[in-house]
């Protein structure tokens, strides 16, 4: 497992870097099948599953603005919610701004607007 994690991390990560991107994180969920098969379970590489920040703008020891999930992290922690359910409800600014980031990721792996478009 931890042979095909990190392979799949480099391989991906290098990729990401052409296009502009550091995989800052990222997590995979894997399972065996009855005769012992390795299988990735997940969706892996996503915004939901990994930081990804613009590699123009990393500098490090600071937090780098992100393609992903952690600027509704970064909502949720400045209200105080003590993490317990419910969740607070999203204001509709912070479901556009983090489905914008989504779709720059998408754009910026993919090299395809159309596709980024096809995601609204």
């Amino acid at each position: 497992m931890k042979r095909a994690t990190l392979a799949i991390y480099k391989d991906c990560a290098q990729y990401a870097l052409t296009c502009g991107i550091i995989i800052a994180d990222t997590k995979f969920e894997f399972g065996l099948d009855d005769k012992g098969t390795l299988t990735l379970i997940d969706e892996a590489l996503t915004p939901d599953s990994s930081r990804f920040w613009p590699a123009d703008q990393y500098k490090p020891g600071a937090n780098p603005p992100s393609y992903d999930k952690q600027y509704v992290r970064d909502y949720l922690e400045s209200l105080g919610w003590n993490k317990k359910p419910p969740a607070p409800k999203l204001p509709p600014e912070v479901i556009a701004k983090t489905a914008e980031k989504y779709r720059e990721a998408l754009m910026r792996l993919t090299g395809s607007d159309t596709a980024a478009r096809a995601v609204r």
